[in-house]
This record gives structure tokens, sequence and C-alpha cells, in this order.
């Protein structure tokens, strides 16, 4: 998949960029759970939990617990699904999912890296299946993204190889040395102190729209902040509108309302 061993004397830089809350102002793979639902892969109560959940990402970001209960939660939710039925839902639903999320200040960084002859590598915690075609639509060089064992072509609930943390370094490092990157004169992108890791592994750190964590540190050690807010329609992408964003947001909070009333009720009966 790699390829041969580069020669060091032609060594060049990548920029590795984070998808959720970095390119994407929201989980990928979250994002799709109403597709899912369409597609009869989760049922009403998982679509609501989905978006509840997202809610609470979009707030607080993502600590190493909370990435952990995340990845307890997708990996049940996806147990036993057909990975060709993911595959067809996540083609057919990708633009109107996934373009309304995309920042336009990611577009322009990612125009300007392959403008100065730089690969772009995305690197994410989401599963392949939704990362691959994303970083096929954003023009990515390359995909590193987690991989769950399939058996007799559904998803065991397991994982393979998660993308995760500490694991980003490693697989970023292994593709460093298969082709040529040079990590030292390499860029990163990342939004969460879980990937402090691999900003610190490369020579050019920037912390977007970092949460509080990742903001601190960031600071510490005198890593560029970017913000990142506009609209992905000034970057070539037509038919999107704030007013998307706005809905997507009010309707994780009236489905994060609806879950915790639920909850409520139950509990009094």
């Amino acid at each position: 998949m790699l390829g041969p061993m580069a020669d060091p004397g032609t060594a060049r830089s990548a920029a590795f960029f984070d998808l959720d809350k970095t390119i994407l102002a929201r989980s990928s793979t979250l994002a799709f759970s109403r597709p899912f639902y369409a597609g009869g892969l989760i049922n009403r109560r998982t679509v609501l939990r989905s978006a509840y959940a997202q809610f609470v990402y979009l707030l607080g970001g993502a600590d190493h617990d909370q990435m952990e209960r995340m990845r307890e939660y997708i990996s049940a939710m996806c147990t036993g699904w057909d990975v060709a039925t993911v595959k067809a839902i996540v083609a057919d639903t990708l633009d109107h999912i996934v373009r309304p999320m995309i920042h336009t200040e990611a577009v322009e960084l990612i125009a300007q890296h392959h403008a100065a002859g730089r690969d772009v590598v995305i690197v994410s915690s989401s599963g392949a299946e939704v990362v691959e075609p994303i970083g096929k639509m954003l023009g990515a060089d390359k995909v590193i993204a987690t991989r769950m064992v399939v058996a007799d072509g559904k998803y065991t609930g397991e994982i393979a190889d998660y993308a995760y943390g500490p694991n980003k370094v490693t697989a970023i490092e292994a593709l460093a040395a298969a082709e040529g990157y040079d990590l030292a004169t390499s860029y990163g992108y990342s939004d969460s102190i879980t990937d402090e890791p691999l900003l610190a592994a490369v020579g050019h750190p920037f912390a977007v729209n970092p949460d509080k964590a990742l903001r601190r540190i960031a600071v510490q050690r005198g890593w560029p902040v970017l913000e990142f807010a506009e609209p992905v329609e000034r970057a070539g992408f037509p038919g999107v509108r704030r007013r998307a964003v706005a809905a997507g947001v009010v309707a994780a909070v009236a489905a994060g309302a609806l879950l915790l009333a639920s909850r409520r009720r139950s509990r009094s009966v």
C-alpha cells in the first residue's frame, strides 16, 4: 500500500490534517446517522443518541475519556452492519451530508499546500469507509483512518487499526518513511488535545479551533492558532448556506432535549 522506501535525498514535506472539527465542523461519522437510519442500519433511538453525542462533541471537544466513549459507542453501533451497504449509503449521501460541514479555510489551506508541492494527508480516528470518500472529495493525496475488523462482509465490532492519539504518530512516521516525507519540515493541523502527539511530531504544528487544553499548550509552545468559520460556498462548493449549519445545531439541541426528557420519564416510571 505504501510503496518502496524513499531515497532520503529526495525528502519532501507533507501536510497532515485531522478531519473532524478541523476540516469539517462536526463529527463525520455521527453526521451520517440519519442516512444510516434511512438505510435500515440503526433505529430512531440511535439517531437521537447520535445527534445528542454530536451536540456534546461540538460544545466540549473531546478529551481522551470522551474519545474512548465515542469509540465504544461507534463500535457497538456498527456491529453487524453490512460493509457494502455502508459504503453505498456514504457514496449516495456524501455530497448532501459532508459539503455543508467543510470549512472554507481548510479547503484554501489544502490548495496552498498542493501549490507548494506538498502531499495532503487526512489523519482521522473516524472509519475508513467514511474518511476515504471525504478525502477523495477534498483532493487529499492519502488517508489514514480507523479500520474495523470485517468478517463475511460485516463489521464484527472489533477495531483492527485505531487511528487515534499516539497511533496517529506511528502511522504518519511509517508513511513518511515510505513516501520520503521530512516530518521536521511538514505541517500538522488539529483541534483536539488528543492530537498533541501528532502536532508535536511535525515541524509546523497548528491548532485549529482548539479545545481549551490544546489552546493552552499552543500558547505555551508558541504554536499558531487558527480559527475556521467561513461557509464552504466561498471555496467553490455552491449551494451551502450558514443556515444549514445553524439548522444542524438546532436539530442536535432538539434531539438532545428529547433524549434527556425520555430518560427522565423512564426514571420517573
